[in-house]
């Protein structure tokens, strides 16, 4: 019999293990392989699954992640929620490193990366509202629960990457209504709500993008560095988040696919 898990949570930059006691299942896809070879554990009464999105080994930069073989790869499994931590650059002065910030919508800026799987037929999915309701407000609550003040809304804005922003970018990002700056969160969200799987981004902040304050430019360095130091912190939220999250979906990111005729089955 095949692994299952109903949870899954894909690690960010500085998050290569999360499941202790995880076996390892290599998937394939029709996109290629994932990122890494998928580890699924038991975390209290959830079964869970993880994958690194660069690789253990951070061999895949943002721009060349595998995004339709991950995703793929986690609906094959059973999962229909995903946690998806991510290192994020602030772009207000009150968005130090090491704030957390739970985004509720997200403004595209990537270029060229293959977003769908829908490339036949007239498939039109809802993204309104990109991120799902239900874990939004569960990743809240558990920040609560750990004394973490978590800004709760916020828009995530997806460069291209692999460079960071100039400062008149982040000056304008900010400008547009931007809260933080990443290069992983698209596609990665619109190809969730494409398979119709909850997905709930926790971004963490490592930096003040450049054109926020000051004279200083982000370095990898530093985002890595800051992401280290919170390590322990977003593994115990995420944690507490999997066994908080409902296991009856309620929100709307099950029904995205309703009434649409689909041009494949979907694993």
């Amino acid at each position: 019999m095949s692994p299952r898990a109903e949870f899954a949570v894909i690690g960010g930059s500085g998050l290569y293990a999360l499941l202790e006691g995880a076996t390892e299942f290599t998937v394939d896809t029709p996109y290629g392989p994932p990122s890494d070879p998928i580890t699924i554990a038991e975390v209290g009464d959830r079964t869970v699954a993880f994958l690194p999105r660069h690789g253990r080994d951070h061999r895949y930069p943002p721009h060349r992640i595998p995004y339709r073989a991950n995703l793929w790869a986690l609906r094959s499994l059973g999962v229909r929620q995903v946690l998806a931590p991510c290192a994020v650059g602030g772009l207000r002065p009150e968005l130090g490193p090491g704030t957390f910030v739970i985004p509720d919508q997200l403004v595209d800026r990537t270029s060229g990366r293959a977003q769908t799987y829908y490339d036949q037929g007239a498939v039109h999915i809802s993204f309104a509202d990109p991120y799902c309701p239900v874990g939004r407000e569960t990743v809240r609550g558990a920040a609560e629960r750990h004394e973490i003040a978590a800004v709760p809304t916020g828009t995530m804005v997806v460069v291209e990457g692999p460079r960071f922003s100039t400062r008149a970018e982040s000056r304008w990002f900010t400008a547009i209504g931007g809260t933080v700056v990443n290069m992983t969160g698209h596609p990665e969200a619109v190809l969730a709500r494409e398979l119709a799987l909850c997905y709930t981004a926790i971004a963490l902040v490592t930096d003040l993008d450049a054109g926020v304050e000051g004279d200083h430019g982000v370095t990898q360095e530093e985002v890595f560095r800051v992401f280290r130091e919170n390590t322990a912190r977003l593994r115990g939220l995420l944690m507490d988040v999997i066994a908080a999250l409902p296991t009856d979906r309620a929100c709307p990111c099950g029904a995205a696919l309703d009434g649409i005729e689909l041009p494949f089955a979907l694993p």
